[in-house]
C-alpha cells in the first residue's frame, strides 16, 4: 500500500454540506486541511483545494494510499460531487475507497468517554437528518440511526438521552439561531466542531481500513435517507400525466 514512511497517508474530503473540507492525514500527523463555508459551490472549490491540499502537505499522488469520503446524508449535489471526485481518484489511482457517514463525522469531534453527540444536518423544509452518538471506552456507538425529523420530534429523542447531549451541525446552529428553546440536557457546540472536518473523514476511514473495510470505487454509494426533491416532483409530474 502506497503511503510515506510506511504509513497510510489518506486523501479526505466533505461536501455534505455547505461546507468545503479537505484533508491529506497519515496514521500520526494531519499533514494539510482546507475547510471553508463560502458562497462558492463544491464544483468550483473542491478540485484546486484537493490539489492545494496535496502541494501543501508535500504529498505525491502516488503516495495516497486511499481516498475517504463523506457519504452523506446532506446536500444531493454536494454529495455526488465528492462521491464522483472520490472514485475519480481511487479509480485513477488503483487505490481503496473509504466512505463515512456524514453524522458520524460531527460526532466523532467529541472523543471523550460518555460524551452524547446529536449530528443534525440540514434535510430542507424545516427538518433535519438526526442520529445520536454516544463514546464509550471501546469507542464511538450510534444509539440511534439517522433520520429525517423535524425540531419537536428532535427536542423529544434529545430529552429523553438523560444525559447532556451536544448538538453540532448546520441544522443545529440555524435552530439555535432562531431562537428556539432547547432541551435543558442540550448544549451547542462551538463553532469549530460544529462544522464537518475532512480529517475527521479520515481519521474514521483509517479504523475501517485497518478492518478490511477498504471497498473499490464502483462499490460506494452515497447515503440519502430521502429522495430528492427533484424526483418527488418528477414522480408527482409523472403521475398527473398518466392516464
Amino acid at each position: 500500500m502506497a503511503g510515506i514512511d510506511g504509513k497510510m497517508t489518506i486523501l479526505a474530503m466533505d461536501t455534505a454540506t455547505m461546507v468545503s473540507s479537505v484533508a491529506v492525514v497519515t496514521e500520526e500527523r494531519v499533514l494539510a486541511e482546507l475547510t471553508a463555508e463560502t458562497r462558492f459551490t463544491h464544483s468550483e472549490t473542491l478540485v484546486p483545494n484537493i490539489e492545494e491540499a496535496l502541494r501543501l502537505a508535500d504529498v505525491q499522488r502516488e503516495e495516497i494510499s486511499a481516498v475517504a469520503v463523506s457519504l452523506g446524508p446532506g446536500s444531493f449535489t454536494g454529495l455526488r460531487i465528492g462521491l464522483a471526485a472520490a472514485k475519480a481518484i481511487a479509480y485513477a489511482l488503483n487505490i481503496s475507497l473509504v466512505g463515512v457517514p456524514a453524522p458520524e463525522v460531527l460526532a466523532a469531534a467529541f472523543p471523550s468517554p460518555g460524551a452524547v453527540v446529536a449530528p443534525l444536518i440540514d434535510a430542507q423544509k424545516g427538518n433535519a437528518y438526526f442520529a445520536l452518538y454516544r463514546f464509550t471506552e471501546t469507542g464511538l456507538v450510534c444509539e440511534q440511526e439517522v433520520t429525517v425529523a423535524s425540531p419537536q420530534e428532535i427536542a423529544d429523542a434529545i430529552a429523553e438521552a438523560k444525559s447532556p447531549v451536544m448538538l453540532a451541525g448546520d441544522f443545529a446552529r440555524k435552530w439555535v439561531a432562531k431562537g428556539a428553546e432547547l432541551p435543558a440536557n442540550a448544549m451547542l457546540a462551538p463553532v469549530t466542531h460544529c462544522m464537518p472536518r475532512a480529517a475527521l473523514v479520515a481519521v474514521r476511514a483509517i479504523d475501517r481500513l485497518q478492518n478490511g473495510e477498504g471497498k473499490s470505487p464502483m462499490e460506494l454509494e452515497p447515503i440519502y435517507v430521502r429522495r430528492s426533491e427533484a424526483e418527488v416532483l418528477w414522480e408527482k409530474r409523472h403521475r398527473e400525466e398518466t392516464p
